[in-house]
């Protein structure tokens, strides 16, 4: 028989291992439901930074992991990783982290200097077959038409193997290749022919021409050296932000200090190499003749995208490089298709636009306001795109993770 004094003492005793163990809310394992959903991304992710890389791209954010009772992305997927079993290849033991930079037993390392060499040569190339083309058809002066053109023609596929060969290797190799970027590739051959021709060709149009066949294209041949040397300052630049982009991924515990570690990587890289393009440009202009200060600004600008395009195609954004490369492409080609309509009866005024621009700046202003226009779009892209941790990840692309 319990006594009132028994239940008043027992009472307060009750009441304190309440408040002691509150009542749980939710699952008793929230992070389960986690597992099960992204089991492939964390089974074949080789370190936690992938996870959260994947994390991130499906929308996770560090609110979102506060409610899986993390303070941020990176623990959340520190605990993935550690939870979740790597999936084995058949008979091949598990990767980890620490074994991507172990070599193996009995097989030499990899020489990296030899490596670094190669490609460094391989990015110069495209600047050494422009300049190589550019004088022979310096020292053909005397040759015959058909022959300047084939030295001219064959320079021209040189210079295009060479760019492939440069951008297939090093820092600004795609990790993936997909049926966008070849669409791209379209778009860069035209903005880049459009750097060396498209001036004389818009002139030719306002003032009534081209006179075909006597009239000879006059193509822009300091901008078109400057810029098949600029793919080496690209490369060096591309590896200058994916490497401190990688160390700021490694340092950061969430995303905001990501972004805020990456957003001044990406505008100083771009910074460096629009001011080496810019000392190219202004090099070729002395030795090889300038066409003035708008048709730089206009090549820089066109540099600038490229750089852009390639930099968001690398680190897994292909559309919205394409996109903007697609934009710049359709400002030129509309520039020129309002010139050709403007020629038919009654559609005069159309043709307005351009031939105020190009009376007031010349004909480069057409193309230095499409790839400028472009580029701010791109630069603008990318410091929300590539300052998130998926643009980081080692392996897989940022848009391989999107359902």
């Amino acid at each position: 028989m319990t006594t009132p004094d028994g239940a008043a003492a027992q009472a307060p005793a009750q009441r304190k291992d309440a408040t002691a163990r509150p009542a749980r809310r939710g699952p008793a394992d929230p992070v389960r439901a986690l597992m099960r959903h992204h089991q492939n991304l964390c089974a074949h992710a080789v370190d936690a930074l992938e996870i959260a890389a994947g994390l991130e791209a499906y929308g996770v954010t560090d609110r979102t992991a506060a409610r899986f009772r993390h303070r941020d992305v990176f623990s959340l997927a520190e605990e993935l990783y550690a939870r979740v079993p790597r999936a084995e290849p058949d008979g091949a033991p598990a990767a980890t982290a620490e074994s991507a930079f172990t070599p193996s037993p009995g097989r030499p390392p990899a020489p990296a200097g030899r490596s670094r060499s190669v490609r460094g040569a391989l990015q110069l190339l495209p600047g050494a077959v422009c300049l190589a083309t550019v004088a022979a058809l310096a020292s053909s002066d005397e040759a015959t038409p058909l022959a300047r053109k084939a030295v001219g023609i064959a320079g021209v596929v040189l210079l295009a193997l060479a760019v492939r060969l440069a951008v297939r290797t090093g820092p600004l190799r795609l990790r993936h290749h997909e049926p966008r970027s070849r669409a791209a590739a379209l778009w860069i051959c035209w903005t880049a022919g459009y750097a060396v021709y498209g001036d004389w060709l818009l002139g030719q149009l306002l003032t009534g021409g081209p006179d075909l066949p006597p009239a000879a294209p006059r193509p822009a041949v300091a901008t078109a050296v400057a810029l098949a040397c600029a793919l080496a300052p690209a490369a060096g630049c591309a590896r200058w932000f994916a490497v401190r982009g990688r160390r700021g991924l490694a340092a950061s515990r969430g995303l905001g200090e990501l972004a805020a570690r990456t957003r001044p990587l990406l505008l100083t890289a771009t910074l460096l190499f629009l001011g080496a393009l810019v000392a190219l440009l202004l090099g070729a202009g002395a030795v090889l003749g300038s066409d003035g200060a708008v048709a730089v600004a206009a090549a820089a600008a066109l540099g600038v995208l490229l750089f852009l395009a390639r930099l968001l195609a690398v680190h897994g954004f292909p559309e919205a490089a394409a996109a903007g490369l697609a934009s710049a492409t359709a400002l030129e080609a509309l520039a020129l298709s309002l010139v050709l309509i403007a020629r038919l009866p009654g559609l005069p005024p159309l043709d307005m636009p351009v031939e105020t621009l190009t009376t007031a700046a010349g004909p480069a202003a057409v193309p230095a306001v499409a790839c400028t226009a472009a580029a701010l779009g791109l630069l603008v892209h990318g410091l929300r795109a590539l300052t998130g941790a998926c643009a980081h990840s080692p392996s897989e692309p940022a848009e391989a993770h999107r359902p």
